[in-house]
């Protein structure tokens, strides 16, 4: 459930309350009575573990960890010599 803000018109009053989103808005201020206004404030999340940034959005490379069931890559094709017409 997501978390709002108000403050009291009257008494200046800022409170959390968590809410349902489809919940109506709170009207009463829990200390005096008063008219509530609804805060727009700022939200803050992590992104925790591995996921997007370090495997491809990040500006360093991301740290490669040795798979050791994985099988070593196949030796290069040899490339066929060019002709070169005089």
């Amino acid at each position: 459930m997501p978390i709002y803000e108000y403050r009291c018109r009257t008494c200046s009053h800022e409170f959390e309350a968590m809410q349902r989103v489809g919940a109506g808005q709170l009207r009463k201020c829990p200390q005096c009575s008063g008219r509530l206004d609804k805060l727009i404030s700022r939200t803050s999340f992590q992104l925790k573990g591995g996921g997007w940034y370090t495997q491809g959005y990040s500006d360093k490379p991301a740290a490669k960890s040795e798979d050791k069931t994985k099988k070593p890559d196949p030796a290069p094709k040899k490339s066929e010599p060019s002709s070169s017409e005089d």
